[in-house]
């Protein structure tokens, strides 16, 4: 991560600078995305709370995907125009609000509308911090830095499994949502302390361009299509294998207990080492055999998961995490690069794309599963993740 200090005179101007570190920029990415996932490790408990199927609970928790492929669009149209500081910490003090209220949701409507707010919310202060790592490192610096984003967002999906799976047990999974609500909390106050604020860049300027000029120049860049299809396929693939696994591992003949279903989501583990190095293989092997070399360990992690036995199906989760998250980060750099101007639109068209497709996946593979089985829904997500693959090594980097 460049240091703060070595920012043109005009951004240092407008407030004492800070040592933002590649470990603050994780913690961020790890409180901003501690509420997607975390919902996954207790869905058999809420499915039988509710009295609803694997794929109703599995779509109305992933509801918050639907939120923020909303939100991203509209943050990274609006994005040049805020202060990207003061609009993060605003983004995650909100966001507490819906993930309180989920303790109190009466029936599984308004628990999918809470989930859509709190997707709202957290793409937001995603967005916003994607384009600020962006703008603000050199463009060697910034696939390490986006790298260490997105293992914040692993280390969400190991901690806040474990957390939810732990506090469910002792208080109930619906209790559990008041624990999550004070990290967010936690998330405002590390954005206020630790990032530096930036001058918006139609601040006292000129009438800024309507706000679909900048999808409409993105969206005509070949490299960034490609780049959009690929994280929506990463996520469909994702969250269609995350999602229902735990009505696998919950069932006979494994019958796994809610805390030992919570440990059994520390296959992220790996994945925290490995995702950090994402941004340097980019750099030495290119984001496209980059892409392609990480998806093909997470299509081999899947055949893993067909028997139904406890030893192979935990192997292939973890190869399923390390290649996805290795992936995404690969991605998220990628489009960090190839966009050469208004990288929060860019950001906001990725994340709008990768999220789109995490909804679509929990739909799609939760009818797979369903009515057709757990061989079925792997076939979906393999399906998926192949595509994406097969678009990754298509993929090519902007001259310098």
């Amino acid at each position: 991560m460049t240091d703060v200090r070595s920012l043109p005179p005009p951004l240092e101007a407008m407030a004492a600078p800070r040592l933002t570190t590649p470990a603050a920029i994780g913690l961020i990415g790890f409180l901003t995305l501690v509420d997607l996932f975390a919902a996954q490790a207790i869905l058999p408990s809420l499915a039988k709370h509710y009295g609803v199927s694997a794929s109703q609970i599995g779509v109305a928790a992933n509801a918050s995907t639907l939120g923020m492929a909303v939100a991203g669009l509209v943050a990274g149209a609006f994005g040049a125009r805020l202060e990207r500081r003061r609009a993060i910490w605003l983004s995650l003090a909100v966001l507490a609000v819906p993930t309180a209220l989920l303790a109190l949701a009466p029936n599984l409507a308004v628990f999918a509308a809470l989930r859509v707010v709190q997707g709202m919310f957290m793409a937001g202060a995603f967005t916003l911090t994607l384009a600020y790592l962006a703008e603000r490192c050199s463009m060697a610096a910034a696939p390490g830095a986006l790298a260490a984003y997105v293992t914040g967002g692993v280390a969400s999906n190991l901690v806040g499994r474990l957390s939810a799976a732990f506090v469910a047990s002792l208080v109930g999974p619906e209790a559990s949502f008041l624990f999550f609500a004070t990290l967010n909390l936690a998330g405002a106050a590390l954005v206020a302390a630790t990032l530096n604020r930036n001058r918006p860049s139609h601040a006292g300027g000129g009438a800024p361009p309507v706000f679909w000029a900048a999808w409409r120049a993105h969206l005509a860049e070949p490299r960034l299509r490609r780049a959009f299809a690929i994280g929506f396929l990463i996520l469909f693939g994702f969250i269609g294998t995350f999602t229902y696994v735990g009505f696998v591992l919950m069932a006979p003949p494994l019958s796994l207990g809610m805390r030992a279903l919570g440990l059994d989501f520390l296959v992220f583990a790996p994945s925290m080492v490995t995702t950090p190095l994402a941004g340097r293989a980019a750099r030495r092997f290119g984001a496209g055999r980059t892409l392609f070399l990480s998806l093909s360990l997470a299509l081999g992690g899947l055949l893993l998961m067909l028997p139904r036995s406890l030893t192979p199906i935990l192997a292939g989760m973890v190869l399923v995490g390390i290649g996805t998250f290795f992936a995404q980060a690969a991605a998220t750099g990628y489009v960090g690069r190839t966009a050469t101007t208004n990288r929060a639109a860019a950001s906001g068209l990725y994340l709008a794309a990768y999220y789109a497709g995490g909804l679509a996946g929990a739909a799609a593979i939760g009818q797979l599963f369903d009515r057709f089985g757990w061989n079925a829904a792997l076939a979906g997500s393999f399906a998926a993740l192949a595509a994406a693959a097969l678009l990754g090594l298509g993929l090519k980097e902007r001259p310098a």
